[in-house]
């Protein structure tokens, strides 16, 4: 792969060898592939004899949390931000993956530029801040995280563990929606190299996608057939209120998925999710090729991501004055977007 420089690779494979306090992080509001992603690396690190601590911003979805090794330690910076900030002290290795900035794992950013520890950046997406790492792989011509973790392992070792491999197919999986999108050459060989490996892909699946609560199928069905707009240009949307996520029980990571729905209808090719927060709305934009998810994301909700997979934030108070705008506040964005 063009983005692996072998200066690079002995640089990783000597500070790797060499230390004592390993620290693995990824983005705020962690998806499967910021987790499948560090989980491998964790997972890598051990089999060197090291002990590797992986932090998160915020604690991930409980859906999500099988793919975390039992025996890697974690920290979430939205429980313990005290230790997780210790830890990030102390430490003198840092690899940062699935985010292209340590702005993405937010309260604890500061104390991440502060540090003196080697830093490695491992990402997907663009505009990687070349400037904090010393070392850094990165490409946006690439399924995901994980795959770009995978790449790196690979150079590194011959022979990759069972356990590391379902750790990345896992992230792998998730962040191209189970091959439906953002899938390359390199995508399908890995997964088949994997597979011949011996990860258990069916076990993965149904981890992965039918394990959900009854509460999390009942939404996605009252979501389509009563928040579903679809607008005449063939862009669609959907509005997540707080009250929604609280009649069904919602749990952090059970709306994971419902963004691309839309997209499954013939003259949709732009679909959006709004999902409330506190001051804010998360923005999930998925498209068909041809049509700019990352535009539209970059453009109007603070965000980015790739050409078919996006997102951002929309804020109340600064973007719309109340929740309640966010509606009309989409419906024109969309109109002016595709005009």
């Amino acid at each position: 792969m063009d983005f692996i420089l072998q200066e690079n690779i002995q640089t990783l494979r000597q500070w790797m060898a060499g230390t004592r306090h390993p620290l693995i992080l990824g983005h705020t509001h962690p998806d499967g592939d910021a987790i499948g992603s560090t989980a491998g690396l964790a997972l890598y690190l051990q089999g060197l004899g090291k002990t590797p601590t992986v932090i998160f911003p915020d604690t991930p979805a409980a859906n999500l949390r099988f793919m975390q090794p039992e025996t890697v330690s974690y920290l979430y910076g939205d429980t313990d931000e005290a230790a997780a900030k210790a830890c990030i002290a102390q430490a003198d290795l840092i690899i940062l993956a699935d985010a292209n900035a340590f702005n993405r794992v937010e309260g604890l950013a500061e104390a991440l530029q502060a540090s003196s520890a080697h830093k490695v950046l491992m990402d997907h997406h663009l505009n990687p801040d070349y400037d904090s790492f010393a070392v850094v792989f990165s490409t946006p011509d690439i399924s995901s995280a994980s795959e770009v973790v995978y790449q790196v392992l690979k150079a590194l070792t011959r022979e990759l563990t069972v356990e590391i491999g379902t750790a990345l197919l896992a992230g792998m999986t998730t962040d191209t929606n189970n091959f439906a999108n953002s899938v390359f050459p390199s995508t399908l060989q890995m997964a088949s190299e994997l597979l011949a490996l011996g990860v258990d892909r069916d076990a993965l699946l149904v981890q992965l996608y039918q394990s959900y609560r009854e509460n999390r199928v009942r939404l996605m069905g009252y979501m389509q057939s009563e928040q579903l707009h679809i607008l005449p240009n063939g862009t669609a949307y959907m509005i997540l209120t707080r009250d929604i996520q609280q009649r069904f029980g919602l749990l952090d990571g059970e709306s994971e998925g419902l963004v691309n729905v839309p997209l499954s209808i013939g003259p949709v090719k732009l679909s959006v999710l709004l999902k409330e927060d506190v001051g804010h709305f998360r923005v999930s934009v998925r498209s068909k090729k041809g049509t700019s998810a990352q535009q539209l994301a970059l453009r109007h909700f603070h965000g980015g991501g790739h050409e078919n997979a996006a997102g951002g934030k929309l804020f109340i108070g600064q973007d719309i004055a109340c929740p309640e705008e966010a509606s009309a506040y989409i419906e024109q964005v969309l109109k002016d977007f595709l005009a």
